[in-house]
């Protein structure tokens, strides 16, 4: 966009962060489906919420520069730029992943054959005239209840609507990025395209090294998204103990880069053609920068700024909050997985991350704390497990009372 295209206009500046933080959610969540799926349509959909993004950064910006007036105020307002600039940073790493598909940079095998691992499947599907869904709301068709299936996000006449809800109605012509298990998507596909879904077959494992490093990007993919929701989470509480689990994560993925340097230097020296892994290594410091930008979303609690009002207010936006419990003693989710408590059915509550209690060893035997990214149903919990868990508040209020807690940020 020319620069002329814009000029300062009076807005709310608590109405673009809250914009922003669902784009940039939504742009990774794009980004790295388009790239695994190989899917052009949903890297152009990256492409143009990235040019979203920068009209949204830039009048944030503006609105900012125009409040700050004496030194109290430019000390109060230098998180929430810290905030914008993230959320830019985030914008911009998405676009180049989703270019890796666009401008055909192409990854290796093994990076598709690590395609279950890395991300429910992702399809963009526009609601037909026929539609079942059509004319009818989220919560009329049970979608997530049913398939398991959820609609993150529809894009009507050029519009994004982010966050959908039981109240949201499908229309025909309506662009819906939907997210679930595969078996759920061809349900859902169908209902809403009339057509087949034909998802990608994964080949057969290749070269170790390449397979440790395309695991290692899978992980700091893992990784860098749980980073972002809980920087948000830290802003949205003020709390410097969510913040330095940013931190942390960082620092790994951090030492996840480097592990995969290395593999990926040995995997060249093996294959016919090296610079057929330039995707991969592309992608690779896409996701070290989202990372970075969780951790400046934080740095104003890391440095004892605290949370300015604006931001916390635009977190509450999206209608979801983030909660950090401990599993106590006895408490319900003592010794059994999250399937068999059922906690997403029970609470609507999907639970992100697991820490292992500091004194504990992890499932795999190894001294010290762990972290467990994206657990599932066969995930168990202990008395002293750290989890983070994402979700509406009266749902973070039962999960509480399973686990034994009271709902909030543990400090």
């Amino acid at each position: 966009m020319a620069a002329d295209d814009v000029a300062y206009e009076p807005v709310s500046v608590k109405e673009l962060l809250a914009e922003m933080k669902d784009t940039a959610e939504l742009l990774i969540d794009l980004s790295y489906s388009a790239v695994l799926l190989g899917n052009d349509e949903v890297a152009e959909e990256v492409l143009e919420l990235e040019a979203k993004m920068d009209l949204l950064q830039m009048r944030a910006r503006m609105s900012l520069l125009m409040a700050a007036r004496n030194p109290e105020d430019a000390e109060a307002l230098a998180p929430v730029l810290g905030v914008v600039g993230a959320a830019e940073k985030v914008s911009d790493a998405a676009g180049d992943i989703a270019k890796i598909v666009l401008e055909d940079i192409g990854l290796p095998d093994a990076m598709r054959a690590a395609l279950p691992e890395a991300v429910e499947t992702l399809v963009r599907a526009e609601i037909t005239g026929d539609s079942p869904l059509a004319d009818r709301t989220l919560g009329d068709i049970h979608l997530e209840t049913e398939t398991g299936v959820r609609a993150l996000a529809i894009r009507r006449q050029g519009e994004w609507l982010f966050n959908p809800d039981a109240e949201t109605t499908f229309r025909a012509g309506d662009v819906v990025l939907f997210r679930g298990p595969e078996d759920g998507i061809t349900q859902v596909y169908e209902d809403a395209t009339d057509r087949t879904y034909n998802p990608p077959e994964p080949p057969e494992p290749g070269i170790e090294d390449l397979e440790r490093a395309v695991d290692s990007i899978v992980h700091m993919k893992n990784m860098s998204e749980l980073a972002v929701d809980l920087a948000y989470g830290a802003v949205l509480f003020d709390s410097d103990q969510v913040a330095e689990e940013v931190l942390e994560l960082e620092a790994e993925v951090d030492a996840l880069q480097s592990r995969f340097e290395a593999w990926t230097l040995q995997a060249a020296g093996r294959i016919d053609d090296p610079v057929s892994l330039r995707g991969l290594v592309h992608l690779a410091n896409a996701t070290e920068v989202i990372s970075d930008a969780a951790l400046e979303i934080s740095e104003g609690v890391l440095r004892g700024l605290g949370t300015h009002p604006v931001v916390a207010e635009a977190v509450r936006e999206s209608d979801e909050v983030i909660v950090r419990l401990t599993v106590a003693p006895d408490s319900v989710l003592d010794g059994v997985t999250l399937g068999e408590q059922m906690v997403k059915t029970e609470t609507g509550m999907r639970v992100i991350a697991v820490r292992r209690a500091r004194d504990a060893s992890d499932r795999t035997g190894r001294e010290g704390s762990s972290w467990v990214i994206s657990p599932g149903p066969t995930t168990e919990l202990v008395a002293g497990d750290v989890f983070i868990a994402k979700g509406t508040q009266s749902g973070a209020n039962r999960l509480a009372d399973l686990a034994g807690a009271e709902a909030g940020v543990e400090d």
